[in-house]
């Protein structure tokens, strides 16, 4: 018996049967060219197929010139996208899939840059996108729209999809109809519950009239408490209760947050999980026909079985987890669990490179967007084995054992420290970020499973390394912190003045608990990531009063990339953090600094007894040289390459485990 009884219970959606009641949501890849999906994409779900998706609803298609909003959208009323949308719908469901597409507008908050067409809302409303504001529709504009789902739907249903969800979630263009904040027009499409929810239950039965009765209808809606002018969830309930009442749609999708609180629209490990259990349980009771799917932060099995089984959801909408995991599916079903690779909830590659409109993959999952050429997230076996080394238990060097290992090649990992992980485990430590010291035991396991021998504790010079007769040697020996003070915002100085007077640290020696630090603190922060901004936290939860010095306009401006810099800037306002933006350190005198303005070169002096520098590591290079010095080639990895991101890490590991 299955140890997730709920999750493995078929359900009728309409025509089909669902294998199961877990889907890959929508979510924007990014990933077409020149507006067609191509074989990346194909193979992408055929992934999450083949691992045991239940149903797959394929990114968003914009359904008029004015609801374009990235540069990977797919091409708009052209019949074009047809044939290649075949290739893809019928790789999926070859794998057992139900295969729907997600129809968008998103009203006012279209990116203008990327469509060259003003935006369109119901009422001229502001973007909260960009700074660009909106056209207000005219009736035949309208009716323009409306016109624009249907042939949307009829392309997707001649494209070999089983059928469609209409987007009315995060404030879109159908939820800005919706909601009397966005919607203030007097006519018939304004006013009344009737007239503001006329735009939807229009599409969704003109969508039935053309692709009949064996074709699905979703409609997706979002839940918000936090936003004061957002739809209540009474609200909701009434709306998709008048959308059930008749036969509108088949299922309805509940996701979390919006324009209006994008943090929760892809909520970070900064946030609970099964953040939309209270809306879909409300829906579950407001609806007589329509089956209700739960997304938002629902990452494991565990949570999917919980939320089913309290009869909160008859779906379960998983995608980062299988973002992370494509056959999590799979796993959860043959009691493999533990086997399972867990999403970080850090977002720094889906929505990380999405909102930078790039294609997307994943920091623990470097084979999410390179499926067609990497093979899936699975492994060849290798014809010709051989003894491998290496050296350096962090994040690159424990994906290369990994895959290496899992390819058949005899695998030897040595580590000089008493555990693994590297400065990734120390990362771990921060607050709130313990799935990332789950994931580097989800590494043990998978390397004890595959009899790679493991060695804490344990130093190997170049002379040792070569003593070891490895076949092939990987160096993941990392990076270390830069000893001289040095700061990219003060490039004249070669080191840091006054730094002789001691009581300086890195951000590692803070977390490694080798700093004995007293209770005024200053963190310098030059990457605005979380080697910084996660070691303020920690002082800060621990009871020191941090000053965060940073060159940069914010605190956290690389986290704006993964929507994590405002709960982040939040958590350290109320831990009293005092923030020192566009600023340097010009000097330590042991019991402060003198702090520079970037802006006009002013000085001031801030007391404090230590200071914490989170400034780029160096790599050394010294052993690499020396084994070339013996006639051994080590391949690098990770930060012992170059420093930087635990994602340019783990990526190497696959891609130098594939190549052995």
């Amino acid at each position: 018996m299955t140890t997730f009884p709920h999750i493995f219970r078929p359900v009728t959606l309409r025509h089909k049967t669902l294998r199961n009641r877990i889907v890959f949501g929508a979510h924007t890849t990014n990933m077409a060219r020149g507006g067609l999906p191509g074989a990346a994409h194909a193979a992408y779900y055929r992934e999450r197929a083949l691992g045991g998706a239940a149903m797959i609803v394929v990114e968003p298609m914009p359904v008029h010139a004015s609801a374009v909003l990235t540069r990977g959208n797919f091409l708009h009323s052209s019949d074009e996208v047809i044939p290649h949308f075949r290739r893809l719908t019928e790789a999926s469901k070859a794998e057992g899939a139900v295969m729907i597409q997600q129809l968008y507008h998103v009203g006012a908050h279209g990116d203008q840059d990327n469509s060259w067409h003003a935006a369109w809302s119901p009422s001229g409303g502001p973007s909260y996108h960009d700074s660009d504001a909106s056209h207000m529709m005219s009736e035949a504009e309208i009716e323009e729209t409306i016109e624009g789902f249907v042939q949307a739907a009829i392309r997707c249903q001649k494209a070999g999809f089983d059928g469609v969800e209409v987007w009315a979630a995060y404030h879109c263009l159908l939820d800005q109809f919706w909601t009397p904040f966005s919607n203030q027009r007097d006519d018939r499409w304004g006013g009344s519950l009737e007239n503001r929810t006329r735009l939807s239950r229009e599409i969704l039965h003109r969508i039935r009239r053309a692709c009949g009765e064996d074709f699905i209808i979703g409609l997706s809606v979002n839940d918000e408490p936090g936003v004061d002018i957002a739809l209540s969830r009474e609200s909701m309930a009434e709306i998709v209760a008048l959308h059930d009442s008749e036969g509108a749609m088949d299922y309805v999708t509940v996701g979390s947050g919006s324009y209006f609180d994008f943090a929760r629209l892809l909520p970070s490990f900064q946030h609970g999980e099964k953040l939309t259990s209270d809306l879909a349980g409300t829906l579950k009771g407001a609806v007589g026909q329509a089956l209700v799917t739960s997304e938002s932060h629902i990452r494991t099995p565990e949570n999917a079985n919980t939320l089913l089984g309290a009869g909160e959801a008859d779906l379960v909408s998983l995608v980062r987890g299988q973002i992370a995991d494509p056959h999590l599916v799979a796993k959860a079903e043959t009691g493999r669990a533990e086997d399972i690779r867990g999403c970080l909830s850090c977002n720094q590659q889906c929505w990380g490179r999405r909102s930078r409109d790039y294609w997307i993959s994943c920091l623990v999952n470097p084979s999410a967007g390179r499926e067609h050429d990497w093979g899936g997230d699975r492994f060849n076996p290798t014809t010709d084995p051989k003894k491998v080394l290496v050296v350096g238990g962090g994040p690159a060097g424990l994906e290369a054992a990994r895959v290496a290992a899992e390819r058949g090649h005899h695998v030897t990992l040595v580590e000089a420290a008493a555990h693994l992980g590297g400065q990734f485990h120390l990362a771990g430590l921060q607050p709130r970020r313990g799935q990332i010291t789950d994931l580097i035991s989800w590494y043990d396991r998978q390397l004890t499973r595959l009899g790679v021998d493991v060695r804490l504790n344990t130093y190997m010079d170049a002379e040792d390394i070569k003593g070891e007769g490895a076949d092939r040697v990987v160096l993941a020996t990392g990076s270390q912190p830069t000893a001289t003070g040095f700061q990219k915002a003060l490039p004249h100085l070669a080191h840091l003045p006054g730094k002789e007077h001691g009581h300086v640290w890195s951000a590692e020696d803070v977390m490694a608990r080798r700093a004995r630090l007293g209770q005024e603190v200053i963190v310098l922060d030059e990457g605005g990531n979380w080697r910084g901004c996660g070691t303020a936290w920690r002082l800060a939860e621990d009871g020191h009063r941090v000053t965060l010095v940073t060159p940069d306009p914010m605190v956290g401006k690389e986290l704006q990339r993964s929507a994590t810099d405002l709960h982040l800037r939040r958590a350290l306002a109320e831990l009293g953090v005092t923030f020192v933006t566009e600023a340097a350190i010009a000097g330590w005198g042991g019991q402060g600094a003198t702090v520079t303005c970037l802006l006009t070169g002013s000085q001031r002096a801030i007391p404090a007894d230590d200071l914490v520098m989170a400034v780029p590591n160096h790599a050394d290079m010294s052993l690499r040289d020396e084994l070339i010095g013996l006639g051994v080639a080590p391949q690098l990895v990770g930060d012992a390459d170059a420093p930087r991101m635990a994602a340019q890490a783990i990526f190497d590991g696959r891609r130098v485990g594939l190549a052995l």
